[in-house]
């Protein structure tokens, strides 16, 4: 027992080290390129936007580094200080063994893990992103989107807890089977419910109006065989002058979000390229493909889970008992399987911007320029005071998107765009 905590140590320490690694070469990298503008990207911002990127970048920086060792920490005390076990036996003290006081105890412990990052997410909100002129939302409209995702978290997620919990003595040792089978098919749900019932809580979706833009963007969604009933504006300016556009559902359900503020920012044509971009993510089947393997990672999920669940040794090295249910190598499993699948992190990004050169290539092809595209992605890059110049090793790790000389590299040229691993 005590040498899975020591296993567990190392691999904290080990995941921190790497994290910590990668963000002070980007850091030097960012200080490496801060005194002038480098010649590439005279044409993206000026100097004094690009001293604002710097600082942004470097602000974000540090307050990333402490978050990872403060949620490191966290993560330290949480496991090896005992107090799991013991607020399972406060549960069962309280509410017995039932599955829904287990499905309480992990819900529970999901909302105490919550508490110590509130801080950090207002210092996030309201001191950083405020500084820098990217906050618009009020304090007020923060807590209330803090409660509205709790309540609707715990009405959706207790419930599919409870239900997972209850497949051991409806099935027996398939029940896993069952719980990946239930847990896929509520993910398909949710990317048909998600945009209808959830988005609205927090933010206005409206049909793009009529007018011109309109009609220009419905033509292109016509010639590239995309058929799309609407084209929707999310009213992101109430809590961040951040922009951006989604792609969100499948089959007839499908549809694409334009940020208000995404909308202010960019020419028609300019939009009418971020649009192709986006159409290109579902002629080329993205969605589905990143769909695919969350599944398969699932289903090797799910599996573990099963093992571990008999496994008196595991229960044992973290305070629990074979006896207490699924309930413990739930949440153990929640809790520990990020010092395992971070270190895949690099391969899912890569596949990522494999993705985005792909949406590039569609746009430029459904548009006959690469020029719309380049001038989007620019005036974004400016817009979000992007760091222009990150480490190779750190855009490589964690980047989901090329970055904008990557892209605008790959969207000048005919032939097929670079491998990005």
């Amino acid at each position: 027992m005590n040498l899975i905590l020591w296993i567990f140590s190392g691999l904290l320490l080990l995941k921190l080290a790497v994290e910590l690694g990668l963000n002070i070469l980007n850091r030097q990298e960012t200080l490496r390129h801060a005194g002038q503008i480098p010649p590439a990207f005279q044409a993206v911002m000026d100097e004094e936007t690009y001293q604002k990127a710097v600082a942004y970048t470097l602000a974000k920086n540090r307050f990333g580094q402490f978050q990872l060792i403060f949620h490191t920490v966290i993560l330290a005390t949480v496991i090896l200080s005992g107090v799991l076990p013991d607020l399972f036996d406060v549960t069962r003290a309280f509410l017995g063994d039932s599955i829904w006081a287990q499905g309480m105890y992990l819900v529970g412990v999901g909302f105490i893990l919550m508490i110590p990052s509130i801080p950090l997410d207002l210092w996030s909100t309201f001191k950083l992103e405020q500084r820098f002129g990217f906050n618009t939302t009020t304090f007020k409209l923060w807590l209330a989107d803090q409660i509205k995702g709790l309540l609707v978290g715990f009405a959706i997620g207790y419930p599919l807890v409870c239900l997972t919990l209850k497949l051991v003595d409806w099935v027996g040792d398939s029940w896993w089977l069952w719980a990946f089978g239930i847990m896929v098919g509520f993910q398909l749900l949710m990317m048909i419910l998600y945009p209808k019932l959830i988005l609205p809580l927090f933010n206005k979706l409206s049909p793009l109006p009529e007018g011109e833009l309109k009609t220009q963007l419905m033509a292109l969604a016509d010639r590239t065989g995309f058929r799309a009933k609407t084209i929707q504006v999310m009213d992101g300016s109430k809590r961040s002058t951040h922009s951006n556009a989604f792609f969100t559902g499948f089959s007839r359900w499908r549809r694409i979000v334009l940020f208000d503020t995404l909308i202010e920012q960019l020419s028609p044509a300019e939009l009418e390229a971020v649009l192709a971009h986006e159409i290109g993510h579902y002629k080329k089947g993205h969605v589905p493909k990143m769909l695919a393997i969350s599944i398969v990672f699932e289903f090797i999920g799910f599996a573990l889970i099963a093992h571990l669940a008999q496994s008196g040794w595991f229960y044992g090295a973290f305070g629990f008992a074979l006896s207490d249910g699924l309930a413990p190598v739930f949440l153990l499993f929640s809790l520990l399987s990020g010092l395992v699948t971070f270190w895949f992190t690099p391969l899912f990004t890569s596949l990522s911007r494999k993705h985005e050169y792909e949406a590039d290539a569609f746009a430029r092809e459904a548009i006959h320029s690469a020029e719309p595209m380049i001038s989007a992605l620019r005036k974004l890059s400016e817009k979000n005071l992007s760091n222009l110049t990150p480490h190779p090793w750190f855009s490589r790790f964690y980047y989901s998107h090329p970055t904008l000389l990557e892209r605008e590299t790959a969207l000048r040229q005919d032939a097929k765009p670079p491998n990005p691993v």
